[in-house]
């Protein structure tokens, strides 16, 4: 089993955001219910976006509860640094992102991480009402071949 320890950003606002609303209804309700985003959000060593990358968040997320903000995670965490370089994680799973730590499903992986599984432990340290922009530790347990 390994450990992997990265910060998640993800970027809603400005000219060089990462998440890109795809779909949704038109009037949507208070918590958005329905609303699906398309990401590549960078991973990093550290809670700063300008530490070094050591990957990418690459999949989608969708509101999907009516009455709380839990997402359904589909994403790969692709690896662009060190022995894992090449190598990604898939995970599949409910992210109700208000709870302190949330834990993710791993479903699969490629390369380094062929027939992976595990789970993810996201906790959000930074987020700005305003703009939607989120920094997310992530610990990620994960068993390979």
């Amino acid at each position: 089993m390994s450990h992997l320890h990265f910060y998640f950003h993800d970027i809603v606002s400005g000219k060089n955001a990462t998440t890109v609303r795809i779909a949704g209804p038109q009037n949507g309700t208070a918590y958005g219910f329905g609303s699906t985003v398309m990401i590549d959000d960078p991973l990093t060593e550290g809670p700063e976006l300008t530490s070094k990358l050591v990957g990418k968040a690459q999949g989608m997320y969708a509101i999907a509860a009516q009455h709380e903000v839990s997402l359904l995670m589909v994403m790969n965490l692709a690896f662009v640094d060190g022995k894992y370089n090449g190598s990604s994680i898939s995970i599949l799973g409910r992210n109700p992102v208000f709870d302190d730590v949330r834990e993710m499903p791993i479903v699969g992986g490629s390369g380094a991480f062929r027939s992976a599984h595990g789970y993810a432990l996201a906790h959000t340290i930074w987020f700005d009402y305003k703009t939607g922009d989120a920094i997310v530790e992530y610990n990620v347990y994960v068993t390979h071949g």
